[in-house]
């Protein structure tokens, strides 16, 4: 392949990367989610929720008995491996390799942050415990109800239920915990925020088909990038058009 051919191939990918086709009006819609979208994201959900239980009690594991080492930084590459190998068809079996990856991603991620950053486990743990307080928050609201209102309350919730447990965890942990947990509080408030965006894409992308809630649970924070472009896109356009009509 040509060096040009190359270049067109990447920027190419780049754009597909960044293409979203929801507008504003997907996000600002308050009505109920039709049901097949709703299935979609309850399973995207509870998977979302899921992994993150599983990476905080494979950190608490290290935070109590120095559980992560060489092996699970192993199982860890292992099993991100045979979830891509695995077929789509095999969901309990790529759901199985999944949660593996995850928990020892929860077990050995406190070596890199300690070798690299300093940073003690506690907080770590502490920081995935708060996530998965959020997601357990945007799964509950999707148990309940279809209304596409309920995850601005979740959005709420989620808030103050991360703020509660930080003030809980600075008590217990201290360090890092209790100097960074404001900080803390507002990057996860943010990306709950981001979270609530990611939801109206997965109603909106389910409409074409289903939705495979591994992939997207995977893709979660990779995707990140794209949908606040895309949103900040949005956001302009919509200021310029009011600038015009006024």
């Amino acid at each position: 392949m040509k060096f040009s051919e190359m270049k067109l191939h990447a920027m190419n990918a780049v754009k597909a990367y960044f293409k979203r086709d929801w507008e504003r009006k997907d996000l600002t819609n308050q009505g109920e989610i039709p049901l097949y979208a709703y299935k979609c994201l309850k399973k995207v959900y509870l998977t979302l929720f899921c992994a993150l239980l599983s990476s905080t009690v494979g950190s608490f594991f290290h935070l109590i008995w120095k559980a992560g080492g060489f092996f699970t930084v192993l199982t860890f590459a292992m099993s991100i491996l045979f979830l891509f190998s695995t077929p789509p068809l095999l969901v309990r079996r790529r759901v199985f390799f999944f949660m593996a990856a995850a928990y020892c991603f929860g077990a050995s991620v406190g070596l890199l942050t300690e070798y690299l950053f300093g940073i003690d486990q506690g907080f770590v743990f502490s920081f995935l415990t708060a996530t998965t307080i959020g997601f357990g928050t945007f799964w509950w609201g999707a148990m309940n109800t279809r209304q596409r209102r309920m995850y601005n309350r979740c959005l709420l919730i989620s808030d103050i239920l991360i703020f509660i447990w930080l003030q809980i965890a600075s008590a217990f942990f201290g360090g890092h915990t209790a100097r960074w947990k404001l900080l803390v509080w507002v990057v996860l408030g943010w990306y709950m925020g981001y979270n609530l965006v990611y939801s109206k894409e997965v109603v909106y992308d389910a409409r074409f088909g289903d939705i495979d809630p591994v992939n997207r649970t995977f893709t979660h924070l990779f995707r990140l990038p794209a949908i606040i472009v895309h949103f900040t896109r949005l956001s302009v356009r919509a200021a310029i058009q009011r600038y015009k009509q006024n």
